[in-house]
């Protein structure tokens, strides 16, 4: 795992922390983000927003989600799938 990755998986965990699970769908995180669709994750040279995250990865997320951790490894998982990480 890299820095980034491992950056990244625990800012995703802190910030989807406190959504209820199960997530059925990515409008289910955004009350859960500290800024909302306006929250930012950064780690190393990138900064992504979660409305850039949203786009980049509807084709990777397989919901509903019952908990955090599955959350998180499919969200890294995309983000090595589109190259961003």
């Amino acid at each position: 795992m890299t820095d980034i990755e491992a950056e990244l998986r625990e800012q995703f965990t802190e910030a989807f922390g406190d959504a209820e699970f199960p997530v059925t769908s990515q409008m289910d995180l955004v009350p859960a983000l500290p800024n909302g669709p306006g929250t930012t994750f950064s780690a190393g040279d990138r900064t992504l927003s979660a409305m850039e995250l949203a786009s980049k990865l509807g084709g990777h997320q397989e919901f509903p989600y019952e908990d955090i951790e599955s959350l998180v490894d499919d969200v890294i998982a995309g983000l090595k799938a589109e190259d961003v990480i």
